[in-house]
């Protein structure tokens, strides 16, 4: 695969925490960050899920005021 040279500019504190955590990781920088992009870029599906489940932790109490609690337990709220 050919490959295209980035520059980036980030402050002192973020170059470092990026060789840090490719070292941990036993991986070049430019590796490392090529996978946090792939990583990024493939779970925009699973970041919407996650951002849904918590909306919904936080207005549980709010759904149950307006559904009631005969709705629990149920897969599609319905019986």
């Amino acid at each position: 695969m050919a490959k295209t040279q980035l520059n980036v500019r980030v402050d002192e504190g973020t170059a470092r925490a990026a060789r840090e955590r490719a070292l941990a990781r036993g991986m070049s920088v430019n590796r490392y960050i090529e996978e946090l992009v792939r990583q990024d870029t493939g779970e925009v599906g699973h970041t919407f899920v996650e951002a849904a489940a918590d909306f919904m932790k936080q207005y549980e109490a709010v759904f149950a005021d307006e559904f009631g609690s005969e709705h629990e337990g149920t897969r599609e709220g319905r019986r």
